[in-house]
């Protein structure tokens, strides 16, 4: 996959995307992360890519041209990658976001800055994506979150292509706890059926505690959660554990 960023601020990508899994991954040619100057594209002797706005009001606007140009030859030389805004306005970016974009060969992620855009940027972009219910600098920070959220799930990136299955979300649930050596650690033991070989067992306390977390945690994503019988059984009896009817 080939994902080209268009930002202000191109060093703030250097260090998190050369590090770590991302960082891995292209070394070993599986993602190509590659960042765009936007007053590259900007005319005039300063190069101005913001601008006060219309009736007034206080900072600054991202101008539309000089987006507008750089994304004309951004969409020739990644031909058919979806163009991204990183905006508070968007969608909250979720782990089905993660697994739909991931299966494109390329991205285009346009960062903000200041007070926003001009709205006719909205034009140019295919989705507007937001990472949370706060403001940012910038659209930098949010761009990274999506990237590293997307780039994990390439085929090959994370070295064992079961990895990402278990986690938080896949499933719309949140993952299950996980224990390591040693068995007790400060009065805190590592649970039995967790030290049984008792495959069957071990995996039923996983989906039942995945689902006892969920409750306890996010109690509305089981409101959309893909529950079988088994499923509605375990939460039947973490509901009555807690107290409380179905």
């Amino acid at each position: 996959m080939k994902i080209d960023i268009l930002t202000l601020f191109p060093g703030l990508f250097d260090s998190p995307f050369s590090e770590s899994i991302i960082g891995k991954a292209q070394q070993r040619g599986l993602l190509k992360v590659q960042t765009h100057f936007l007053r590259d594209w900007a005319e005039g002797k300063h190069k101005i890519t913001d601008d006060t706005p219309y009736g007034g009001g206080d900072g600054m606007v991202m101008k539309p041209e000089p987006i507008g140009r750089a994304l004309d030859d951004l969409r020739v030389s990644s031909s058919g990658s979806p163009v991204l805004l990183m905006t508070p306005q968007g969608k909250q970016f979720r782990q089905e976001d993660a697994e739909r974009l991931a299966g494109h060969d390329g991205l285009i992620f346009v960062c903000g800055r200041y007070e926003g855009f001009d709205e006719r940027v909205r034009y140019l972009v295919d989705e507007e994506f937001s990472i949370g219910d706060y403001v940012l600098t910038g659209g930098e920070p949010a761009a990274m979150v999506m990237i590293d959220a997307i780039g994990r799930l390439l085929p090959g990136v994370l070295g064992c292509d079961t990895s990402a299955a278990g986690d938080s979300f896949s499933d719309g649930l949140l993952e299950y706890p996980q224990y390591t050596r040693p068995e007790d650690f400060r009065g805190w033991p590592v649970p039995d059926v967790l030290r049984s070989g008792n495959h069957a067992a071990i995996a039923r306390w996983r989906r039942q505690e995945q689902l006892r977390r969920t409750y306890q945690r996010r109690p509305e994503l089981l409101e959309a959660a893909d529950l079988d019988a088994e499923d509605r059984r375990m939460l039947e009896f973490i509901r009555q554990e807690a107290g409380e009817e179905e």
